[in-house]
């Protein structure tokens, strides 16, 4: 006989949900196993509107379509104020537009408007993606949300790498990659742990994010090491030509190996994990401070999410070509290094948006969420990114590999440790966020010292990377 179960009203208020359920007879309803056979009747959510089927709760806007008004305004007032304020930065994108194709001779003033337009351009990637994120199941959305955040990246190197004359713009690449991981690791996590710490004086994450997050950087270190530590090793040692060569074929097998690595993860996160995920971050959302203010803002439909990761996403692709047209000018006649360029200058501009949804996060209390970004965009970076611009690279028969200058893997590998030292207790304070942003600031104050190398002093190949003089070899 079938048993109706009504929903309980604080549930509702917690979840936003009203539905009714039918459960059929045997199932382990009420157990820790979910039950097998639960038939979600119609229902509505917290603002009334009826919800669409495959359509979370939280997600549904109530509407079909694309509505300009409701559109406009709903994407201009974003997700936080932080994003709000960044929205503000839009008349900069015609601008930067306009005057690459009006006054291409003012190669300074180009690259810092496209420079500030991708922060509202990424923004909104971001916007999009976490909106499109609300209507799915949490642990597919945020995996979502957060390769989403990634696509800016994924951008900048294929046009990096797409431009690169004389292998000219790799180095820059190489500081690309490990300026990313830098800025989530110790920036973004920094600004959540101090951000949180200052409205508590302790907050808790999940062992599940944490451990698990850091384990797959270590991997990741690890594996971004070893051509380095070849090349370093050998130098000297066999002829260059060979050494490079042995070099490049270590970088593409080991980015194939990490690439299985970033896979493997994600069907842990999705498949057999899932269920942890998945709890971790109902714990967040019960611990949000700001919650029921989240559930009453409007939302933009599915198609208006879509129509916005278009806009965009060309967006972000017009000032990523306009701005890499401009690099080598900038290192030329500005004195600006690969180092400070690659390790600071683009990952902040294009973590600019995973940033500040991060930081909102930890500032409402929900740690496991902003934890999750920061690792999650770390992990895509280290593992998949990286992999992808190499094998592209060799799809494109462009020397792109993994032998990284010294300075810039000693960073990356003591950034891996005093993160995961700060990780162990499943617990953060502003405190530790604080040293974070401040060994941030070291690392960027010595890139902007650190030199071009000469080609054949340090891990820079022969023929690659731009010279001291100012010239490309």
């Amino acid at each position: 006989m079938l048993s109706k179960i009504q929903p309980e009203p604080d549930p509702i208020l917690q979840t936003g949900i009203r539905e009714e359920a039918v459960v059929l007879p045997g199932s382990a309803y009420g157990q820790h196993e979910k039950p097998q056979h639960h038939i979600h009747m119609p229902g509505f959510n917290h603002n009334g509107h009826k919800v669409t089927r495959g359509i979370h709760p939280d997600g549904e806007s109530g509407r079909g379509g694309v509505h300009p008004w409701h559109f406009l305004r709903i994407a201009f007032r974003s997700s936080s104020h932080l994003s709000l304020v960044a929205n503000f930065l839009w008349p900069f994108v015609p601008a930067a537009i306009a005057i690459n194709f009006a006054r291409p001779n003012l190669h300074l003033w180009i690259f810092i408007l496209n420079y500030v337009a991708m922060v509202p351009s990424a923004n909104l990637v971001g916007f999009a993606g976490q909106e499109l994120a609300r209507k799915l199941p949490k642990v597919l959305g945020l995996i979502l949300e957060t390769f989403l955040g990634g696509i800016v990246e994924i951008v900048l190197f294929m046009v990096l790498l797409h431009n690169t004359v004389n292998n000219s713009l790799i180095p820059v690449i190489r500081a690309a990659i490990l300026g990313s991981i830098l800025a989530n690791l110790l920036l973004c996590l920094g600004f959540c742990f101090f951000a949180g710490g200052l409205r508590r004086n302790e907050q808790e994450f999940d062992e599940v994010i944490s451990e698990v997050g850091n384990g797959q950087l270590l991997m990741a270190g690890f594996g971004l090491l070893i051509p380095s530590a070849f090349y370093s090793s050998l130098r000297g040692s066999i002829e260059d030509a060979v050494l490079e060569d042995n070099v490049l074929h270590i970088s593409r097998t080991t980015s194939v190996i990490l690439l299985i690595a970033f896979l493997i993860y994600v069907w842990f996160q999705m498949h057999t994990h899932h269920g942890l995920y998945a709890d971790s971050l109902e714990k967040d959302e019960e611990r949000d401070a700001d919650r029921h203010l989240d559930l009453a803002k409007d939302k933009l439909t599915f198609t208006e999410c879509i129509v916005a990761l278009v806009i965009a996403l060309t967006c972000v692709s017009l000032h990523a070509v306009f701005l890499v047209e401009q690099i080598e000018y900038i290192v030329h006649e500005h004195g600006v290094s690969d180092a400070f360029m690659g390790l600071i200058l683009v990952p902040l501009v294009e973590k600019a948006a995973e940033h500040l949804t991060a930081v909102d996060e930890a500032w409402d209390n929900q740690m496991n969420f902003a934890l999750a970004h920061c690792m999650g965009a770390t992990i895509q970076t280290a593992l998949f990114n990286s992999s992808l611009v190499v094998i592209v690279g060799w799809g494109l028969n462009k020397p792109m590999d993994l032998n990284f200058e010294i300075f810039n893997i000693v960073v990356l590998i003591m950034a891996i440790i005093v993160v995961g030292n700060f990780l162990r207790d499943q617990k953060s304070n502003y405190l530790e966020g604080a040293l974070c942003i401040l060994i941030y600031i070291i690392i960027a104050i010595a890139s902007w010292y650190y030199p071009n190398p000469t080609p054949g002093t340090t891990n820079t190949a022969e023929g690659g990377g731009i010279a001291s003089n100012g010239t490309i070899p």
